[in-house]
């Protein structure tokens, strides 16, 4: 099998991989979220951990997300 672009492979998991579209609707949930955060002129302190938190769990999606991504390389190559 050729090997998928990264794109290509994302929307092949996103078809194939219920997992992977979960944690992506995550990591797109949490981008929003930071987004909006970021807007504010001004974030209470409050605010401020949330956005850390946001992060920390943006970034964790994206990990577990890539893991998967690399999983399903290596079983192709394999």
């Amino acid at each position: 099998m050729d090997v998928l672009s990264e794109t290509d492979l994302k929307a092949h998991l996103m078809q194939t991989d219920e997992h992977f579209r979960d944690l992506l609707t995550q990591h797109q949930d949490y981008d929003r979220k930071i987004v909006d955060l970021e807007a504010k002129a001004h974030l209470t302190t409050e605010e401020e951990m949330e956005e850390i938190r946001l992060k920390k769990l943006k970034l964790h999606t994206k990990d577990l997300m890539v893991e998967i991504m690399k999983n399903y390389k290596a079983q192709q190559v394999g």
